[in-house]
């Protein structure tokens, strides 16, 4: 549990946050929302539609952001990941600007559910469930009565070995006596 809970809170949950006009600093996870003329001008690069480029922030100018790609999230909410390619997307083809933050809300909110979904689990597993008190279930072997059931056949017969394999190659026919 100890393992988890230190897991959780060093990864954390992070959340994206406009930036406005201020220039993120080199090497910090950014994201870019693209506008029309950036999709025109990066759709036949990254895919048509583009909504949001994230990756990490290799170099800004005046003109524009070189940016290792992780991923590009589409219009219709697809999301596609990238393995860190370079991409350089002009100034002009961003609409927002977005920096990733650590959220601590977020993080305390999933270490807690996961340190209660835990605690439910192993009180479960170790206490069990029922009870002593309740009374053991008695079957009266004297009245129970087993039925034997037979494979049904193609005609709703129950099959036989007789039936499965006819002797001395004469047809089967239903319902004949043999």
């Amino acid at each position: 549990m100890f393992a988890f809970l230190s897991l959780t809170g060093l990864a954390g949950c992070y959340s994206l946050r406009p930036v406005g006009t201020v220039v993120p600093q080199e090497g910090t996870r950014v994201a870019f929302g693209v506008n029309d003329m950036g999709r025109a001008a990066l759709g036949g690069s990254m895919g048509p539609e583009i909504d949001q480029v994230e990756g990490n922030l290799l170099e800004s100018d005046t003109e524009a952001y070189l940016v290792s790609v992780t991923s590009v999230r589409s219009l219709r909410g697809g999301e596609q990941r990238w393995a860190g390619e370079a991409i350089r997307i002009k100034r002009e083809f961003v609409s927002n600007t977005y920096v990733r933050k650590f959220s601590i809300g977020r993080t305390v909110a999933a270490t807690a559910l996961g340190a209660i979904a835990i605690a439910a689990i192993v009180k479960g597993s170790l206490l069990g469930e029922g009870s002593i008190e309740d009374p053991p279930v008695v079957i009266d072997t004297n009245t129970a009565r087993k039925v034997p059931r037979l494979p049904v056949g193609r005609i709703g017969r129950p099959l036989s070995p007789l039936w499965l394999h006819p002797h001395l190659s004469r047809p089967f026919i239903p319902g004949a006596v043999r």
